[in-house]
């Protein structure tokens, strides 16, 4: 990852040298804290960061879900996330707030612990390469499930859980492909390790509902929305992995893999092995509403 100039830390933005924190938080030895993905386009009017409000409330709820206590109102994250984009000069970018907390307890009881809040932006190109978005991306169903709700929080983005998407992660790259599919404890088709997952079938774009243990995806959202505004009948439906290997066409959606195609699963080929019309159409739509060219969704954008 490219380095930034400043972060911006507890009200103050400091030099990306000095954001540092202490080797004994109580966030590093134990995952206590949430955080969130947000990027910034270039756009005519120059930088406008995509879905702002919709993910400072999720930070909140994710902080409210597990507990953690926060000084900041949302407005105030939106600002912020303002503020840091600005001073590193950035036409486009990954924003990264976190909430987690530091001294005070080295127990698993964090009460009394310092809580502290930073916001990062850097560049970020294509997560799973721009080959990856032209071409597709080779997956595997993990031998790993997706965190339950009776032992985590799957709507909330707390640091500590994504230790399972890790693990999945870490297995896909290791047996030669470039991402994973979590399926629930269940057996049913959840999301991948860090992205929503779609699947089209007879021309009908369907996904796992919030119910199938996935996170409540804001670019997952607003490319139902899009496709389904654009005249696709879009579904949320319970998955299996039989469906998987019956779909025409497959992709992930997700903040940092933006709408990323999918390929081949566990060595079959998806439909005719490259990405299909409403895959690509759903990149379209994506690319041009996040860089402002579709007047219909400018109310999405927060301009610099």
């Amino acid at each position: 990852m490219d380095s930034a100039k400043f972060v911006w830390m507890d009200g103050v933005m400091v030099p990306f040298a000095s954001a540092n924190v202490s080797v004994l938080s109580n966030a590093l030895h134990y995952g206590t804290g949430v955080f969130e993905g947000i990027r910034a386009y270039q756009t005519p009017e120059g930088p406008a960061i995509f879905r702002l409000p919709e993910h400072t409330s999720r930070l909140l709820r994710s902080a409210k879900a597990y507990g953690i206590p926060v000084e900041y109102t949302a407005e105030d994250f939106e600002a912020v996330c303002r503020e840091v984009v600005a001073v590193n000069e950035l036409d486009a970018g990954y924003i990264r707030p976190l909430i987690f907390y530091e001294l005070g307890s080295i127990g698993l009881n964090p009460a009394g612990s310092r809580v502290r809040a930073i916001v990062a932006a850097w560049k970020w190109g294509a997560y799973l390469g721009e080959e990856g978005l032209a071409k597709g991306i080779r997956v595997r169903v993990s031998s790993w499930r997706r965190i339950h709700q009776s032992s985590f929080l799957p709507t909330a983005k707390g640091t500590g859980q994504y230790l399972n998407s890790v693990l999945a992660k870490q297995e896909a790259i290791a047996t030669g492909y470039d991402e994973a599919i979590l399926l629930n404890m269940d057996g049913n088709i959840s999301e991948g390790s860090g992205e929503n997952l779609f699947l089209v079938r007879d021309d009908v774009l369907i996904t796992p509902p919030v119910s199938s243990g996935i996170l409540d995806g804001i670019t997952r959202a607003s490319v139902m929305q899009l496709l389904a505004d654009d005249g696709v009948e879009v579904r949320e439906a319970v998955l299996t992995r039989g469906d998987l290997y019956a779909a025409d066409e497959l992709f992930f959606t997700g903040t940092a893999a933006e709408v990323t195609p999918i390929r081949e699963v566990d060595d079959r080929a998806v439909g005719a092995g490259k990405p299909g019309p409403i895959t690509r159409r759903a990149q379209d739509l994506f690319a041009q509403a996040t860089s402002g060219k579709l007047p219909a969704y400018q109310s999405w954008l927060t301009h610099i």
